[in-house]
Formats: C-alpha cells, sequence, structure tokens
C-alpha cells in the first residue's frame, strides 16, 4: 500500500511538471514566428560593403574631451598602455578634463606628466558643493555670497599650476541645487564672475549641456532610444523635476551671448548633435562659440550628407573630442568616419552600441579640414598646447 501511494505520488508530480511546462509561454527570442524582446535583438546586417582599413588618424590629432581621473582612477598601468595607443593611433596629445582645483590639480599633473609631459594638458573644474552635505543643498559652496569670487581666484591658481581652461559637467542645470532645492540655472547672473575671469584669463570654457534629446522625452514606443533607456533608467531626464532640453541650450547660448570675450565650447556638439541647423543658427551668432565631437559620431554618421556639408562649413570651428580614454576600436572609427567614404558601419565596438541601434557613415573630409578638426583648430583656441603637440608629433611623422 505504501509503495503504491509513493508511486502515485510520483506520477502526479510528474504530471504537474509536464503541465507547468506546458502551460509556460514561448520564449520571447523570436524564433520560429515567436515573438522577440528587444533586450534579445541581435541584427547582424547582410550588406555587404567594402571596409577602408586605417592605422591610424591621418594627421597626429589632439583630442580635446578625454578624462583620465574618472577613467583610470590614477592608474599607472592603464595610463602607460593608453599612452601605448595613442602612440598607434597617431593621438599627439590628450586634454584631460578632470584636473579639478588646488592640490588635486597637481595630483593629475604628477599622474599625467611625470612620464609622459608632451602628451598630456588638463582642464580645471569648480567645486560646487564643496564641503557641504550631499542631501542640504542649503550648505553647498556654490550658496555662499563669495562663491564666484572664490572660484576666479582658484582658477588663477589653477592657470598657474598648469590648466588650459574650465570644463563644466552637466551637473550644472540638471543636479547642483539653491538653498531652496531648486535647480541652479545655466544662466544665473549670480556666476557671471567666473565667465569674466575666464575671459580675463584666456580659460576657455567647456561646458556640457543637456544630453541627446531622446533623454528629455518619454521612455515609451516613440523614443528612438528606448533600449538604452530602458538599461539605464537614470540616464533619463524627463519630467517636472528637469528643465526641458530647450531651456538648458537656451540659458548656456544667453551664458555666450553675455560674455563674448570668453571662448565656449559646446560640449559633445553643444548638446544638440541632432539638429544642425541648430548648431548653425547659434555658430553664425555666437563667434566665441565652438563645438566638439565626443560622443557623438553616432548622431553625425547617420546624417551624412548634411553633416559632410556642416563640418565643411564650420570647419573652423569644430575640434576632436572622444570622451575616452577608450578602447582601441573605438577610436578607429572616429578616423574610419571622419576620413573615409564607408558606408553602414558601425560606431562603436560595444554588442549593444551606446547610442541607438543604427550604423553610421563616413564623411570623406578634405584633409584641410581634418587638419583644422585634428589639431589645428585646437592649436589656435589653446596656443598653450603648440610646444607640447610639435614635440609628439616629430614623433609620428
Amino acid at each position: 500500500m505504501r509503495a503504491r501511494i509513493i508511486l502515485m505520488s510520483i506520477a502526479v508530480a510528474l504530471l504537474l511538471q509536464a503541465i507547468a511546462i506546458f502551460a509556460q509561454d514561448p520564449p520571447l527570442d523570436g524564433r520560429d514566428g515567436r515573438q522577440l524582446l528587444l533586450e534579445n535583438f541581435r541584427p547582424q546586417t547582410t550588406l555587404q560593403v567594402q571596409p577602408t582599413v586605417l592605422h591610424g588618424a591621418k594627421f597626429p590629432a589632439i583630442d580635446v574631451h578625454s578624462h583620465f581621473r574618472i577613467r583610470l582612477k590614477h592608474s599607472p598601468e592603464q595610463l602607460d598602455e593608453f599612452v601605448k595607443v595613442m602612440d598607434r593611433q597617431r593621438i599627439a596629445v590628450c586634454v584631460s578634463l578632470d584636473g579639478q582645483l588646488g592640490e588635486n590639480i597637481d595630483e593629475h599633473a604628477k599622474y599625467l606628466l611625470t612620464k609622459y609631459p608632451s602628451r598630456f594638458a588638463m582642464f580645471a573644474n569648480l567645486d560646487w558643493q564643496g564641503t557641504g552635505k550631499a542631501g542640504e543643498p542649503a550648505t553647498w559652496d556654490c550658496n555662499r555670497p563669495d562663491f564666484p569670487r572664490r572660484m576666479a581666484i582658484s582658477l588663477k591658481d589653477a592657470k598657474e599650476r598648469g590648466c588650459l581652461g574650465l570644463k563644466i559637467f552637466k551637473g550644472f542645470g540638471l543636479e547642483y541645487k539653491n538653498t531652496d532645492g531648486s535647480l541652479l540655472k545655466i544662466d544665473d547672473q549670480r556666476f557671471d564672475p567666473i565667465w569674466q575671469a575666464c575671459a580675463e584669463l584666456k580659460f576657455p570654457v567647456l561646458i556640457h549641456v543637456a544630453d541627446p534629446l531622446a533623454f528629455f522625452q518619454p521612455i515609451d514606443e516613440k523614443n528612438e532610444r528606448w533600449e538604452e533607456l530602458h538599461r539605464r533608467p537614470e540616464w533619463s531626464f524627463y519630467g517636472p523635476q528637469f528643465p526641458k532640453h530647450e531651456e538648458l541650450l537656451a540659458a548656456f547660448h544667453r551664458v555666450v551671448e553675455r560674455h563674448p570675450k570668453t571662448i565656449f565650447f559646446g560640449a559633445h556638439m553643444d548638446g544638440q548633435a541632432e539638429n544642425l541647423p541648430a548648431i548653425a543658427a547659434v555658430l553664425e551668432r555666437y563667434p566665441n562659440l565652438n563645438v566638439e565631437l565626443a560622443s557623438r559620431i553616432a548622431e553625425l554618421g547617420r546624417q551624412p550628407h548634411s553633416a559632410r556639408k556642416f563640418l565643411i562649413k564650420y570647419q573652423d570651428r569644430v575640434l576632436l573630442g572622444t570622451d575616452g580614454p577608450w578602447p582601441e576600436e573605438r577610436l578607429k572609427l572616429y578616423w574610419r568616419f571622419l576620413e573615409t567614404e564607408d558606408e553602414y558601419f558601425p560606431y562603436s565596438e560595444k554588442e549593444f552600441p551606446p547610442q541607438g541601434f543604427w550604423q553610421i557613415y563616413g564623411m570623406h573630409l578634405p584633409d584641410e579640414v581634418l587638419r583644422k578638426i585634428y589639431f589645428e583648430n585646437a592649436l589656435r583656441i589653446l596656443p598653450g598646447l603648440r610646444e607640447k603637440y610639435e614635440q609628439a608629433a616629430r614623433t609620428m611623422k
């Protein structure tokens, strides 16, 4: 009797297991006519196009947008390896935008310049929070009345310590707060003494304003970067707690207009690489504004005809930036984008492209335009780079 009960129990268990298996929804893998989850999508093009193999930039280049403190964490071994990458890819000089202020500049300079004095330069950064508590903006340094004056003094010190300019991170406008908890506005006139000091110091200001437009739109079926924002929801700035994309850009451009003697870089193609006519309009209006390419060849490369015309027309106002240090394969894609007429190739080495499910096309820019984007514009705007560049470039002929 006991054996029969055990056998019946086993039979019931097997039956229930079988029912559970058959009751399961089919896998959403897209196979055999099944639905497909976007996270399982791995498109492989059947387009057959001839790639151009490049072994480095056509001319020794200056990368004006890199992050050696943030990305390499002051690892000597990683720095040594990346300098080898710079040699192979013909990057003469990288500008690290992570200098910070005071003794932190000295620390960063020691890391970058002890072994490689001709290969790196630095921009300073403002410390908006200071010793204040993260959740208490009333305690933050930027809300003290003397903050602009002290920052102006600190920037003069930063120049004496070797910095060539000022980098402002996107937290200005999207994160840093007033005493009442509202976000600081980019065009807040309290901070005008800082931009004025940069003019007097001949300290260009490279400022990251906003992010791609899709990051300010609802994460829904109409958002062309839904997959990316689904994986990284913290990148979304949609909602009443954030200013709109166009409001951030308008505020920045008002600062550029108020300070015509200060040179500005609109980082990441002025924060609006999807809208080249809008960038053209502000470049026409503000001769003290320039743009750089960091992390935006994805946007430019999917509009090849418009982007090529733009880069040629505004060849004196565009600089090379990569947002690196990156793996060597990604750097090669910058040269391929700028130099070749290749069609439909990736803009990133990652399995999931970080900026949308699309491919890009090469610009095939003339040599005179490449020279300006790769190094001539940087040397004109940042003359402190010239000695470093000439020394490094001599080894790359």
